[in-house]
């Protein structure tokens, strides 16, 4: 019989919904479904979407784990709702980019860090940094191999492992004998003749030395009084395939006693060419090498089981995953240990405008009248290393300006310079001159890549770690898809390459294919940031999870919509429920279900307005947002255009990030919008060079600022406002009236009543921020918190003032028969017929009416506002301000977050 199933195992049932203004609502979201909600903004769909069902999935995942396991997560309070059934453990996905990390990257944040780092340790080859040849450790079988296929049959070679030069063997061991000692018997320990005995002892009666065999019988048999290139001799052999076993007992002998073995030919060669030749170039870091002198013959092979350079003898750490962390002190460069920058000079500080020629001073410190010698110096070296000496520092060719900046044959370079000043330091003059040109620059040792040179050196389709990490994701991409390793390697590297390739091409999926995997996360914007999560949990292919969304499409061009909504449906296919707070049409038509809620903000909405599929919500009569869609109501375009002002702001020659060299005319008076695909550098000319460049010119800034030629026309503007997607307050005392700064007039309207003035009362009293008029039990925040050990913290209304905020005195003092907590209860529009005859307090609040925002009560918290009220909120205390007429507003995606009758209300605004 076929078992009956139950409701809540094909939707998750939200009953009594009462968070924040939501009404009491009843919904029902179906899983493995793409349900979106959506309504005007303020009407409560975040407070469904995160507060109710998002906040109880995670509160029930949270109970379910030890009371020892809770004490270190995040405490949740219970969502204000009488039963939700059916849900599942929960994922927010939110738009806001919390990391401010310095260590953390795109890479290291979409997990593709860590499978790099395995697939280097386990696939890579390292190559030598001195000699440039391959480096790896070699196997009694291995070299056994490489021996019989280098060398001509019926050969006759000897097998040795060299003695070191102070005189021990090359022994990492202790031997069974003297355990107890050091694990090296050493020359300062021992005489020559004590340390034959210890060689006799142990069955070695043969050393090599100048292709001489000497038998020892006793230590007077060896003549010479030290071990210069002198090796113990194993075996005696003819090359040919049947010895193979004797070979590798020997070399097995050779890699336990000395950890490395040579190779003697005891007769020249039979073919021409005979064995490759060592290398003659030694590193500085090669001491305690390996490698004995170059004998007569020259034709050596050399092996060893440590992971060293057997021509050099450059010694290597063995490939780890930690080596190639630089989050681990192991891995990390030791100079900049691991950041990639260092405090040095900065060279944007020493050509702070790289638009000025040679000539014309771009070397900031060589126009000081004191080193003009270094400036003759650096004409005369350009002149005959053929550097125009007009064209502009930028246009330059990179080798000329590597020269200039770094040196050259004839010319010491302008790091050459600085080097030159830091033996001067005992001068305060010259400390006070190189303090100037400080700054965080490219670390020296590592040139910003992070890791420690060892790790560097590993190399995988001839490309290191830091150079894949510095390429854009679709380059990234195209390289592991072409990637080609040896049968051997590809084994080893099989799943982890699978695995590298599906996350990236998510990256790409989500449309952020143009950042580089080594960019830092906290640079990232919050529409990337929130992309980078969802390819990270696409990434973990997770099931049967509720994944919350806020608004993904924010910050795409509309051609990325469609990769979006497909990624959004992949994750549904996989078996996982998704509700997505949205506004975007696109979205809503690709959803299985639609939730309404509204049906205006505020105290006017929190109700379910519609809930069904798009095809229903386009016949529904009542939902402001299928009046939308229909085209009933529509944003309307304007009828008259302005006609375009000649006064205007003109930005020549960004260069700054991807910018290449642009010109643009920005016509004042007018509303003037930028556009492009994400990622098109659209924030670098307006938050970079413009507003950057127009306050450096009024000496508010002191900040980096993009680089352009020149910004013209800034004297037409007496003022320049950036209005960004920032919260407008973090704590619950924020709230829209202290925002705007119409409390000050509501306190000063109390502060003038007789009641106020016949108990000495002014408007610092009707203040809760500070001490004076408020409740000093729960210091004006109206509640009181209550630590529970295992528990949540349980948050109580203050008993002494019961959740009013201020003292009964202070409570006492009336205007038109309220007091000042029930003027706080009141909203906008309510509090300004209220206060109609106070005209500087009625002037602000008709602000925040006009931008649509006349249901927010006057003390409503600033932490329960959407993204999109904070914003109209800023608009309106700076509209609200007696700015200048001649203001530039900058806006970020003003649109973010607003549903299509809220963006009617703000171009409104935007028009008055």
């Amino acid at each position: 019989m076929q078992a009956v199933r139950s409701k809540q195992d094909e939707a998750i049932e939200v009953r009594g919904a009462r968070v924040h203004n939501l009404k009491n609502i009843s919904v029902s979201l179906p899983h493995n479904k793409l349900t979106v909600v959506t309504g005007v903004s303020g009407s409560g769909k975040s407070s469904l979407a995160f507060d109710t069902i998002y906040a109880e999935g995670q509160r029930r995942y949270v109970e379910s784990l030890s009371a020892y396991a809770r004490q270190f997560l995040e405490r949740m309070d219970k969502p204000d709702v009488d039963e939700i059934t059916g849900i599942a453990p929960a994922i927010a996905i939110r738009q806001k980019n919390a990391t401010r990390n310095p260590r953390s990257t795109v890479a290291t944040q979409t997990e593709i860090y860590d499978y790099l780092r395995l697939l280097y340790a386990r696939a890579g080859q390292t190559f030598c940094h001195v000699c440039g040849r391959e480096v790896k450790k070699d196997s009694p079988e291995s070299a056994a191999d490489e021996i019989l296929a280098e060398l001509p049959e019926g050969t006759r070679f000897y097998v040795l492992f060299p003695i070191q030069e102070n005189g021990s063997r090359n022994d990492a061991k202790p031997q069974r004998k003297t355990a107890k000692k050091k694990s090296t018997v050493r020359s300062e320990e021992l005489s020559v003749s004590a340390f034959l005995m210890l060689l006799l002892q142990q069955g070695f009666s043969r050393l090599f030395r100048d292709g001489e065999v000497i038998e020892l019988q006793k230590p007077e048999d060896y003549p010479f009084d030290n071990f210069d290139g002198t090796y113990v001799l194993i075996d005696r052999l003819k090359a040919d395939p049947e010895i193979r076993q004797r070979l590798v007992d020997s070399l097995e002998t050779c890699f336990r006693e000395g950890h490395a073995a040579v190779i003697k030919l005891s007769e020249p060669p039979a073919v021409a060419g005979g064995l490759p030749q060592p290398l003659k170039k030694t590193s500085k870091k090669s001491s305690g090498s390996l490698q004995p002198p170059a004998t007569a013959g020259g034709s050596d092979m050399k092996f060893s089981d440590k992971y060293i350079c057997k021509y050099d003898g450059t010694v290597y750490e063995e490939p780890e995953p930690h080596l190639f962390s630089f989050n681990s002190p192991f891995g990390a460069c030791p100079v900049c240990q691991g950041f990639g920058n260092t405090i040095g000079v900065d060279y944007d500080l020493v050509i702070p405008n790289p638009l000025l020629s040679i000539k014309d001073g771009a070397i900031e410190p060589f126009t000081r009248p004191q080193h003009a010698w270094a400036h003759k110096e650096l004409l005369k070296y350009a002149s005959s290393a053929k550097i125009n000496l007009n064209t502009p520092f930028a246009d330059l060719p990179d080798f000329q300006q590597n020269a200039i900046i770094y040196g050259d044959e004839g010319w010491r370079g302008i790091k050459g310079f600085f080097k030159w000043l830091e033996t001067k330091k005992y001068k305060l003059h010259v400390r006070v001159f190189l303090a100037k040109y400080r700054g965080y620059t490219k670390c020296p040792e590592c040139d910003g890549a992070r890791l420690r040179q060892e790790a560097r050196d590993v190399k995988i389709g001839m490309r290191s770690l830091p150079e894949i990490v510095a390429l854009s994701i679709t380059d990234a991409y195209a390289f592991f898809e072409s990637l080609t390793l040896s049968e051997e390697r590809e084994k080893i590297a099989d799943k982890i390459l699978l695995e590298i390739r599906r996350r990236l091409k998510f990256l790409v999926d989500v449309g952020l294919d143009y950042l580089t995997l080594s960019r830092v996360a906290a640079t990232l914007s919050g529409g990337e940031a929130q992309r980078i999560q969802l390819a990270t949990n696409l990434g973990s292919l997770l099931v049967g999870t509720l994944y919350v969304l806020d608004e993904p499409s924010i910050g795409l061009h509309p051609r990325d919509n469609a990769r979006l909504i497909k990624i959004l449906e992949n994750l549904r296919d996989i078996g996982n429920t998704l509700l997505v707070v949205e506004h975007d049409e696109d979205t809503m038509r690709a959803a299985d279900h639609i939730l309404d809620i509204g049906l205006f903000a505020g105290e006017l909405g929190g109700n379910v307005v519609f809930e069904g599929d798009f095809a229903h919500l386009l016949k529904d009569k009542v939902s402001l947002t299928a009046r939308y869609l229909r085209g009933d109501n529509e944003i309307k375009v304007p009828q008259k255009r302005k006609a375009k002002s000649k006064r205007k702001i003109a930005i020549t020659g960004a260069r700054e990030h991807n910018l290449q060299n642009v010109s643009v005319d920005i016509p004042l008076e007018m509303l003037v919008c930028i556009t492009g695909v994400s990622g098109s550098g659209k924030s670098t000319l307006v938050h970079d060079i413009l507003y950057a460049g127009l306050k450096k010119k009024r000496g508010e800034w002191n900040a980096h600022v993009g680089l352009f030629k020149e910004i013209t026309g800034s004297e037409l503007i007496d003022d320049v406002m950036l209005i960004d997607q920032s919260p407008i307050g973090r704590t619950p005392r924020s709230n829209p009236v202290t925002y705007v700064k119409a409390y000050d007039a509501i306190r000063e309207v109390f502060a003038a009543t007789q009641a106020a003035k016949s108990k000495g009362f002014h408007s610092s009293h009707f203040s809760f921020n500070v001490p004076g008029g408020r409740c000093e039990t729960c210091q004006g925040s109206g509640t009181v918190t209550v630590e529970m050990q295992f528990l949540a913290d349980v948050e109580l209304t203050c008993e002494d003032c019961r959740g009013t905020r201020f003292r009964d005195e202070i409570l006492g003092v009336k205007y038109k028969g309220r007091n000042i907590h029930e003027v706080l209860g009141l909203t906008v529009r309510e509090a300004m017929l209220f206060f109609k005859d106070v005209k500087k307090l009625t002037s602000r609040l008709k602000m925040l009416d006009e931008v649509g925002l006349g249901y927010l009560r006057l003390g409503q918290s600033a932490t329960t506002l959407s993204g999109g009220e904070a914003q109209r909120v800023k608009l309106a205390a700076h509209l609200a301000q007696k700015t200048r007429s001649n203001t530039l507003f900058i806006f970020d995606e003003p649109t973010t977050g607003l549903h299509f009758d809220d963006i009617n209300k703000l171009l409104a605004a935007f028009r008055a």
